[in-house]
């Protein structure tokens, strides 16, 4: 198949970590015990939520460009907020380390993605992107309903 670039793979990445950066500044924006302690309608805290955007993007971005896919990380919510985003801050550094390494042949590549389901790994890759965007939305209406501003979502 001859197909032209809709978007570059750096494009693709300034997307995903453009995504990041907002959720990044959505964990900001909470006080320290609501991020851990606060949700709504029994659904997790957004400490749990960031943790588990965390435990897709590390092995995620290790499958697409090795083609080893681990099962979706398991690592514990960290205490504090500082911890958070040390995690955080870690995670996007190994996105931006690994992304050069990715052959963009490999994106059109159909495989099982972390023990979920099989699929081309550009869909994968998109999963990503929409469960973050998905939990950062549960962030915005945790922090509207604690009477705190979310920061603007187009300022990626």
């Amino acid at each position: 198949m001859n197909t032209k670039e809709i978007v570059t793979p750096s494009q693709l990445l300034e997307l995903w970590q453009g995504h990041r950066r907002l959720t990044r500044k959505v964990i900001e924006a909470f006080p320290e015990e609501k991020l851990f302690t606060y949700s709504v309608g029994g659904m997790r805290s957004f400490a749990d939520l960031a943790m588990e955007m965390i435990n897709v993007a590390t092995p995620g971005i290790k499958g697409l460009v090795s083609g080893k896919w681990d099962n979706i990380g398991s690592e514990k919510t960290p205490p504090t907020k500082k911890e958070l985003l040390a995690k955080w801050d870690e995670t996007t550094s190994l996105i931006n380390q690994s992304w050069p390494q990715l052959k963009i042949e490999r994106l059109q590549q159909v495989e099982k993605a972390l023990n979920m389901y099989e699929a081309p790994n550009y869909w994968t890759l998109f999963y990503f992107i929409d469960n973050e965007v998905h939990h950062r939305g549960q962030g915005y209406v945790y922090l509207r309903s604690l009477g705190i501003e979310p920061p603007p979502f187009w300022e990626r």
